[in-house]
């Protein structure tokens, strides 16, 4: 199991390159319910931004990713002017002066606050910035996937442990159920016997015994149990996985809820309700860890 937070880095050298030119590429996971990429690169990097988004994508699952690369001693980067746009912004300008203010004088430094003129382009580039890229981007995503399984694992023995105490609450319940309808019989019993004391009515056996059974039917939650047994069982096969499991966990605790609901409202009993709030205080809480489970 992997926890959806964590930060991992990496560097490596930019093949052939005979002044320390390197890469390194830094990537921050915090929980998210789908996969949400954010890159952030450096001006001499720009053009690899759809490299760095599909490896992403191919690599990571679950969670929202902050990626930022960075370039150490590539060069100076240089920046490549879209003449025909700027032709036709200047030529604009000009008859837009002409018709306002005729004689006016129109520097080129207009220019410089026009949007998509000026486009950096990289010092480096070619196969050897993507080999580099390629290499700190597998050394980040090892080193986070590291962090992530040492948190995850500490996720997966809190999780594991509240299955355990989930268990042992339905346990209880079946046991307690299994006495209720003795207990009704005893209590009606009873007063049925006080009622004909003191208004001389005789009891009726079959009638008795008739109630008691549909409460036996009412109370009855042995259903209930058995399949909230079945999700616990299934939650604690999934913690004890590898697999990316926080959706599965989710939807079980979910329907572990589900039949927690039911059997308090079918109980009819102290004990039942108590233990029942007892179930949803661990479902909740394994909630909030699930939320942040790959």
């Amino acid at each position: 199991m992997r926890s959806m937070t964590g930060i991992g880095a990496g560097e490596a050298p930019l093949p052939g390159a005979p002044n320390g030119a390197r890469v390194a590429c830094e990537i921050r996971a915090t929980n998210h319910r789908y996969l949400d990429v954010r890159v952030r690169v450096g001006p001499a990097l720009a053009d690899l931004v759809p490299h760095v988004e599909q490896m992403a994508r191919e690599r990571l699952g679950r969670g929202r990713f902050d990626v930022a690369v960075t370039g150490h001693s590539l060069g100076s980067a240089t920046l490549d002017i879209d003449r025909a746009r700027a032709r036709a912004v200047f030529e604009a300008l000009a008859a837009l002066r002409d018709d306002l203010a005729p004689g006016a004088e129109l520097p080129l430094s207009v220019l410089g606050s026009v949007p998509d003129i000026f486009t950096p382009q990289p010092a480096a580039g070619g196969e050897a910035l993507r080999q580099a890229l390629a290499a700190a981007f597998a050394e980040a995503c090892a080193d986070l996937t590291r962090m992530r399984e040492r948190e995850g694992a500490a996720l997966a023995e809190d999780l594991a442990a509240r299955t355990v105490t989930i268990r042992g609450h339905l346990d209880a319940i079946e046991a307690r159920a299994k006495v209720l309808p003795e207990a009704y019989a005893k209590k009606l019993r009873d007063r049925v016997n006080r009622l004909a004391q003191s208004a001389d009515v005789a009891l009726d056996p079959g009638r008795l015994e008739q109630e008691v059974v549909l409460f036996a039917d009412r109370v009855d939650v042995s259903e209930e149990i058995v399949r909230a047994r079945s999700h616990v069982d299934q939650l604690r096969g999934l913690v004890a996985g590898t697999d990316p499991a926080g959706k599965k966990i989710e939807f079980l605790l979910q329907e572990l809820a589900r039949e927690t609901n039911t059997i308090g409202a079918k109980g009819q009993d102290a004990e039942i309700a108590r233990l029942v709030v007892e179930i949803k205080c661990e479902v909740e809480k394994m909630r909030e860890q699930a939320q942040n489970v790959e």
